[in-house]
């Protein structure tokens, strides 16, 4: 038995591509998610206040996860969220905070 979670799986940064990037911030919901990582840190997926079904969410955050944003681990009966901010600065300097600024 697997227990409660999938097992995640997270791209390694040099295999994200900016295309990947910018189709995962090209949604509004997306862009709110990773803004509260970047002013708030590190979260559980159910604490970010948004009103929307748990199934819309989930499908959001794998977004985020798959296109190389965030990295998704659990704590108990918590999913936690962070965002892989010095990683993608590396591979694309200020690529996420110039997105965030401009909408």
């Amino acid at each position: 038995m697997l227990g409660r979670w999938t097992p995640l799986s997270h791209p390694d940064i040099a295999e994200v591509t900016v295309d990947d990037v910018l189709r995962a911030l090209a949604d509004p919901t997306r862009r709110r998610i990773v803004r509260l990582l970047v002013s708030e840190g590190d979260r559980a997926c159910g604490t970010f206040g948004l009103p929307m079904a748990a199934s819309t969410l989930s499908h959001h955050f794998r977004t985020l996860r798959e296109a190389g944003l965030i990295r998704q681990w659990d704590e108990g009966r918590r999913r936690m969220n962070t965002l892989r901010l010095a990683e993608l600065d590396a591979r694309f300097p200020n690529l996420v905070t110039t997105i965030l600024a401009a909408g």
